[in-house]
This record gives structure tokens, sequence and C-alpha cells, in this order.
């Protein structure tokens, strides 16, 4: 927690071709319109080389600091926000999470709040499976996962159109050639959950 008494959320994703930095700006707009919480947004480090993004037709990385493990410990929350690698974190992700062994070992995160959001191409592509696949890390470090559920209300039980996300946290589809983008709900639901995470971190923190 900053002096002013400011509550730092850590707002770390790895996007490949947009759609998860899109939903990041969105989260990040619910955590700032939280008095007394502020939204951090980091990226982490790519490890494909410039010629295999060249021929995935990957465009350039959004112009965000790189995030530094050994920062993470000022944090007051953390939202891991990446698309899906057949059911698991990509291996950028888990790169940056195999990175904080020193931190496991000394307890530095025990106790902080997590949320999740995710992307998937296609629909049952695991949006869900994703975040679950995810939570041993969590559990090791002792954090605390914090799920919107079913906080967003309508929109989640409606089948009047496609939308990604879930009670376990926003999603978004991306589609087979990463053509679709997100949608006005998908956005608004990241919003919320952003908002709604930055209540319970306040909450956590107290």
């Amino acid at each position: 927690m900053s002096s002013a008494g400011t509550r730092k959320i850590y707002v770390i994703f790895y996007t490949t071709y947009g759609h998860i930095y899109k939903m990041v700006e969105q989260v990040a707009k619910g955590i700032n319109s939280v008095s007394g919480t502020e939204a951090v947004v980091l990226q982490v480090p790519e490890t494909l080389p410039e010629s295999v993004l060249e021929k995935m037709h990957a465009p350039p990385k959004p112009d965000v600091p790189l995030v530094d493990v050994h920062d993470l410990p000022s944090a007051d929350g953390f939202v891991f926000a990446f698309p899906t690698r057949y059911g698991n974190a990509p291996a950028q992700f888990k790169a940056f999470m195999d990175a904080t062994g020193q931190l496991w070992q000394s307890g530095a995160l025990v106790g902080k709040p997590v949320t999740f959001i995710t992307s998937t191409a296609t629909l049952g592509g695991g949006q869900e499976v994703t975040i679950l696949s995810s939570l041993p890390f969590v559990a090791a470090h002792g954090m605390i996962w914090v799920p919107p559920g079913f906080s967003f209300g309508e929109p989640l039980f409606s089948l009047d159109e496609v939308r990604g996300g879930s009670g376990l946290g926003a999603g978004t589809f991306a589609g087979a050639t990463g053509a679709r983008q997100p949608t006005r709900i998908e956005l608004e639901f990241a919003e919320h959950q952003g908002k709604y995470f930055a209540g319970k971190v306040k909450l956590l923190s107290a």
C-alpha cells in the first residue's frame, strides 16, 4: 500500500493478438473507478523470437512496462490475464509464475487476493479450465482467489448472444483466425470484475 493509503492492484497480462489487452484496459478502468484503489498495468516478457511472431502475424506489443517479480510484494492484489494454451496458461505467463520461487519460499505473497480473466479461440475452448488449472500457483503462494461469481448479473444468464466469461472470471473469444474482437458485454464484464475485485481488495487489506 502506498503512503497515501491507496491500494495498488497489479494487472499483469500476456497478449499475442491484443484481445487480452483490450480486456485489461477495461479491468483497469473498473479498478480505478473505486476510490482508494489504483491499477498498475504490467505485461510479462515475450519468450518467442521476433521471427516467429512475424510468421504468426502478431501485432506489436502494447506500450506497457514489463513486470519485475521482485516488485510483486508491494502490490495489494493481482489480476492475472492471459489467453489459453490447451487449457493452461501460455508459456510466457508460466515463465513469469516460475520466476516467483524466491517469493514462494519467503511467503511474500501470502494472503494477497487474486482474480483472473482469459480468452480462447472458440466456444468450449477452455476458459474455465484455464483459470482452474492456474489455481495450484495461487494455493502454493497462499494467495486468496476472488472470482466474480455471477455478480455481473443478467448478462451471464442470457443466451441471446455469444459471450465469453463465467462465474470464474471475465473472458472473450478471439475466433479461429483472431478476427473476432471483445464485445460490449465482454468488455463491460471485465470492467465490472475490476470494480468488484477492487472492493474486495480494500476489504481484505483494511
